[in-house]
């Protein structure tokens, strides 16, 4: 039986950056009809078996209006309410009273004074893909202006301690795909980095990882507690990425926990993990 999946991408990139190609073969042999479509498209999205958020990496700057059309979509993966909560980083606060270990985070909303760590930090938009708005700054330094211009765009800013471990190991990527764990992959710090062409996303170097086993419990414990929070089994979730990074300690800490539409580096996966990503959507239509 032939069905139809359609990778959701932006204007900015129609047809993703490239990362999605082994998947698209993968779910043609699985019997899927594919084809790419901006989610701002007059594509006809209620029509198709599985609508799969891939690159839809413009939406920070349009959120309401995108999660507005992730609700009218009947087949999206992952679901409406997975996209609301996970969009917006305030939900590592939630992890972060759940118990989990996280990377220190406070939010400062629109006309909330800012306290900053007495080492190095992070500042960045609470809503924002790609590491746009992110900026590091030196301890003692004073980001109120770089707050006061996300504040006046709207955003609420999250500031979090920089983790010096992202200078020499960078960020560890664990990927799961229906709650599965499917492959690793580390990316090299991109704070300062250069954006992409398509001006969406800032340049970064990605490689393949064995992630160790530590990493591996916080990233399950991660799905867990998301889960728990949501009220789903995290088979429920199509795919995601649980981004850890070492903390002064040596310990992992979650980054970020990406369930909307991250790249799942299959170009540094083993061959065998775009045909895991093709299954995993047959079985989220089972």
């Amino acid at each position: 039986m032939s069905r139809t999946a359609v990778l959701v991408s932006c204007a900015e990139l129609p047809s993703g950056d490239g990362d999605e190609d082994a998947v698209v073969s993968a779910l043609s042999a699985l019997g899927f009809s594919v084809s790419w479509a901006p989610w701002d498209s007059d594509y006809d999205f209620a029509a198709a078996d599985a609508v799969i958020l891939r690159a839809t990496w413009d939406y920070a700057s349009r959120r309401t209006e995108f999660l507005s059309w992730c609700e009218s979509v009947p087949s999206l993966f992952n679901p409406a309410d997975v996209v609301r909560w996970n969009t917006d980083k305030s939900y590592l606060v939630e992890l972060l009273d759940a118990g989990l270990a996280v990377v220190p985070t406070s939010l400062v909303p629109p006309g909330s004074p800012a306290a900053f760590p007495t080492s190095d930090y992070v500042v960045k938009p609470s809503v924002g893909a790609g590491s746009r708005g992110a900026a590091r700054f030196a301890a003692g330094a004073d980001a109120a202006s770089h707050v006061a211009a996300l504040h006046a765009e709207g955003h609420t800013a999250l500031v979090q301690p920089y983790q010096s471990s992202v200078d020499s190991e960078g960020e560890l990527s664990l990927v799961y795909l229906g709650g599965v764990f499917s492959h690793g992959f580390t990316k090299s710090a991109i704070l300062g980095s250069t954006l992409d062409a398509s001006g969406l996303y800032l340049s970064e170097e990605l490689a393949p990882a064995s992630p160790p086993a530590d990493a591996v419990a916080l990233a399950e414990d991660a799905l867990d507690a998301a889960s728990a929070l949501l009220g789903i089994l995290r088979a429920e979730l199509l795919y995601a990425r649980v981004d850890v990074v070492r903390g002064a300690d040596g310990k992992p800490l979650l980054l970020e926990l990406e369930l909307t539409e991250p790249s799942l580096g299959f170009r540094q996966a083993d061959e065998g993990a775009a045909m895991r990503f093709a299954s995993a959507v047959r079985q989220q239509l089972a």
